[in-house]
């Protein structure tokens, strides 16, 4: 099967790894992954393990609990195979897919692993690991991103890391980083449980801090009741609101070999160089100003539904179109649509709230794509408050100076608004704002000063918001040199770069699974020891052991 016909597009109504039942105020996930629905047919899907297919659902439904259930406030996820919890990524298909699919699938997983902990943090929606049978690799991260974990205690079940062991490669959702910086757990007692291939039984992973309860089976269902009523009662979500019904994730699109469209996001791809154009559109018509509103119109609203198109056209070229290196980032439409837009976010109602989250996700997936960004500004932008973030975003950006002399009496203008003063954080916790200017709090002060001013190029320049201010004779050469020479480097080289110029300042957990952990997995990924026709990938299960390349480096 070809990676390019990967597809995001989830109908909640024919789901084949999941079944969500909702009761008041807790939902109940069960992990009942189809053996023979994985996303290629080389592999089956044997004892709960998941491939991207299992894991796209996942993030469809942990976004729907999010919008559709605003009365939904614990999320209990637990395992449908017989004494099986989940038993992580699939071997067979790990060892057969190219090292792009392994490290796109990781990325993505890590960031649906993000959203539910953000359920939890940011939206009063805890979730709740059940964990009935055994939990393996990315079953217990699948564990460990939730804000609990109740283990069964039947002298049976047991959760483990035996990635190191078994199979030569690392935890590939960051299940490390969130034993020592989330758990807490001691770097020795981390280091012998992530290289014990059987792992720890209850008794022993509560004593470790790898779980936070356990019952004998006759109690463990009272017991995980018991802990969403603790969550419900600790919970802000609204009692009795109406949720936003979503469309089929990814339903607006139509994907042609040449790009994207949709109803606010186009792409136009360049495969001589390696570009893909995105143009995003400001909102047309009267847009919701309350959160009442804003629930009235629904996923129609500018707000939601260019955020979804967004954030599906980047899955689709992450997965689809890896030759394309390059993201150009334009907008289209009314400034003025744009300010007044956005302004329903600064609201504390719950779909307000969800939607400021949704944009911080979709812009993160920006920040963690792997791709060089470069944006333009012209008179035509639209680049304010919330698209202005795609400015902040960018590698390097070029505003036209002066009148383009087909839109004579126009300017390129840029405004930042109150959004870019931290409501969209990036993985590293800080706004792309105070990222810009790290360790430079005047320069960001200078910045902040300027909110709600329309900054021409000179100004912007001046600001230090933009790279570039070319007029209107150099701007078309200015820009095409930039693609062109940045296709000319290698690729490996950039993405590295990038991602060392992008996140600076402090380091999260977000950080160190993008940065530290992916880094060395994607490393890992390459290296004989794991997927080599001798290595631990390609010798798993054969009852042969794997020949090591003993030198460290």
């Amino acid at each position: 099967m070809s990676f390019k016909s990967v597809s995001f597009k989830t109908d909640p109504k024919q789901l084949h790894h999941w079944i969500l039942s909702v009761e008041g105020p807790v939902a109940t996930l069960t992990m009942r992954v189809t053996p023979t629905e994985g996303l290629r047919d080389d592999y089956e899907l044997k004892l709960n393990s998941y491939d991207l297919s299992v894991d796209i659902e996942l993030s469809d439904i942990v976004t729907r609990l999010r919008f559709e259930h605003p009365e939904v406030k614990a999320v209990v996820v637990v395992g449908g195979v017989d004494k099986v919890f989940c038993a992580g990524a699939n071997i067979q298909m790990l060892a057969s897919s190219t090292h792009g699919h392994k490290v796109n699938f990781c990325k993505m997983t890590n960031e649906t692993r993000n959203t539910i902990e953000e359920s939890g943090t940011h939206a009063g929606q805890g979730w709740i690991a059940a964990v009935n049978g055994t939990a393996a690799g990315g079953g217990y991260e699948l564990a460990l991103a939730c804000d609990e974990i109740v283990m069964i205690d039947d002298r049976a079940s047991a959760v483990s890391l035996p990635e190191v062991p078994l199979l030569a490669v690392l935890p590939g959702t960051g299940g490390l980083t969130r034993l020592v910086d989330k758990r807490l757990i001691r770097r020795d007692l981390a280091d012998v449980f992530s290289t014990r291939t059987e792992g720890c039984k209850a008794p022993q992973a509560l004593e470790w801090r790898l779980v936070d309860h356990i019952a004998p089976r006759s109690e463990f269902d009272a017991l995980v009741a018991r802990r969403a009523a603790d969550w419900v009662m600790r919970s802000d979500r609204p009692d009795s609101a109406v949720g936003v019904t979503l469309p089929i994730f990814g339903s607006s699109a139509i994907i042609t070999d040449d790009g994207f469209s949709s109803t606010y996001v186009n792409i136009t791809i360049d495969r001589a160089l390696g570009a893909a154009t995105f143009v995003v559109r400001g909102p047309s018509g009267l847009q919701p100003t309350t959160g009442e509103e804003l629930c009235t119109v629904g996923e129609s609203a500018w707000l939601l539904r260019a955020a979804f198109e967004l954030d599906y056209a980047m899955l689709h070229l992450r997965f689809n179109e890896p030759e394309i290196g390059t993201w150009v980032l334009r907008t289209e439409g009314s400034a003025a649509d744009v300010w007044d837009a956005e302004a329903v976010l600064a609201s504390t109602h719950w779909l307000a709230r969800e939607t400021k989250l949704l944009w911080a996700r979709v812009l993160k997936r920006l920040d963690l794509s792997a791709r060089t960004l470069v944006t333009l500004i012209d008179p035509s932008s639209c680049f304010v408050g919330l698209l202005a973030e795609l400015v902040l975003a960018a590698d390097r950006s070029f505003m036209l100076s002066g009148e383009a002399e087909d839109t004579p009496g126009s300017l390129a203008l840029l405004q930042l608004s109150d959004a870019n003063n931290g409501w969209f954080p990036m993985s590293n916790g800080l706004s792309r704002l105070a990222s810009r200017f790290w360790g430079r709090d005047d320069a960001l002060q200078t910045a902040v000063a300027q909110i709600g001013v329309p900054l021409d190029a000179k100004a912007a320049l001046h600001t230090e918001l933009v790279t570039f201010a070319p007029d209107d004779i150099d701007y078309p050469d200015d820009v095409r040199m930039a693609l062109e020479e940045r296709a000319s480097f290698s690729p490996d080289a950039l993405t590295a770069m990038e991602a060392n110029f992008r996140f600076v300042g402090p380091e999260t957990i977000e950080t160190k699974i993008f940065a530290r952990l992916s880094a060395w997995q994607n490393w890992i990924f390459q290296r004989p020891n794991a997927v080599g026709p001798n290595g631990a990938l390609q010798r798993y299960g054969t009852g042969s052991r794997p020949d090591f390349d003993k030198k460290r480096v």
